[in-house]
């Protein structure tokens, strides 16, 4: 994908856009004539408003006469954005990427992590886009029953709303469920874990080498991760795929809803809690305490739910302890928000 800034030289002009790369620091924007821009933020953005143009994001560009890169001068609301605690700080949080409309969570089918994919569908969920999960490197598997195995323990625990399927780079069957999944003219954001066939998968899915693929250890298939920037990728026959660096930070930020959605269960079951604000620890009339005793809920899953719902609790009393420091007004934390 060219850096064009040549087509726009000469007097200064304003144009719109979308980011469709972020690397070096520096916003791709591809503008609505198609010419690509490398793009700078506007000082007042990076000041006085504290936002930044992250991957997806629809964009007012000033394009002045004589400089080698445009400006991003306004980012338009976001109808959908991926959104965790910013690893560096505590009280803080970062986008990833906005404007899409389905979140696909990779996961490798041999040594799937329960946990993570709990903390990724939350923060999927959280979105409000479409979710879906895609098991990745299915011919690791011991045979066909135990890929089918774990696809259905998956579906249990993602729930009926949200998608699963299997994929083999050597299937061309599963290559298309996945095309199927993300659709014609709908953008995916492509999240999981370093090392397990992201990028290979959207080069598989766009029909050409687009991203750059580490070599793969033959003791268990995992590869070694080689993805840097962020990138919008157009697939053959319509949508985009979003693929992103393997993160390994998954911090909980304002995640209510997505957790109620991940953990849709237990959050059923809480309606019948004798107490609203029940913690499901030891309150008397705890009805997803009383499923846990019954069998009808695993404790494992119970105490995710806690763990995950404790932490995001914690970052809201980290955050608004650390505004009130700040003396910052909720007016001021509105005119910010995106």
């Amino acid at each position: 994908m060219p850096d064009v800034t040549e087509t726009h030289k000469g007097a200064s002009t304003s144009t719109n856009g979308t980011v469709v790369k972020l690397d070096r620091g520096f916003p791709l924007v591809r503008c609505c004539d198609g010419a690509h821009v490398r793009c700078e933020h506007a000082t007042s953005l990076e000041k006085n408003e504290r936002v930044r143009a992250v991957i997806g994001d629809d964009v007012e560009v000033f394009l002045p006469e004589g400089h080698d890169k445009g400006v991003i001068v306004a980012i338009a609301k976001r109808r959908t954005s991926f959104v965790r605690r910013d690893p560096a700080e505590r009280t803080s949080h970062q986008v990833l990427a906005a404007n899409f409309d389905l979140v696909i969570i990779a996961e490798p089918i041999v040594g799937l992590n329960r946990n993570r994919l709990e903390r990724e569908l939350v923060l999927a969920h959280q979105t409000g886009a479409d979710v879906a999960v895609v098991l990745t490197k299915a011919d690791l598997a011991q045979d066909e029953q135990e890929a089918q195995n774990v696809c259905e323990q998956v579906r249990a625990l993602a729930g009926r709303s949200v998608g699963v399927c299997a994929m083999s780079l050597e299937d061309g069957e599963s290559i298309q469920a996945v095309r199927d999944l993300i659709g014609d003219g709908r953008v995916a954001v492509l999240i999981g874990k370093s090392g397990v066939g992201k990028s290979s998968l959207v080069n598989v899915l766009a029909e050409a080498e687009v991203q750059g693929v580490g070599a793969v250890r033959d003791r268990d298939g995992k590869g070694r991760h080689t993805t840097v920037d962020r990138v919008m990728v157009e697939l053959p026959g319509g949508g985009c795929v979003v693929d992103m660096p393997g993160v390994r930070g998954l911090g909980m930020w304002d995640a209510d809803e997505g957790l109620g959605a991940a953990f849709a269960d237990v959050d059923e079951l809480a309606q019948s809690c004798r107490f609203r604000d029940c913690k499901h620890i030891d309150e008397p009339g705890c009805a997803v305490r009383e499923a846990v005793e019954a069998g009808e809920l695993a404790q494992a899953r119970l105490d995710s739910y806690r763990s995950l719902a404790a932490e995001i609790q914690s970052v809201r009393e980290r955050r608004d302890e650390a505004r009130r420091l700040r003396g910052e007004k909720a007016s001021d934390r509105k005119k910010r928000k995106r």
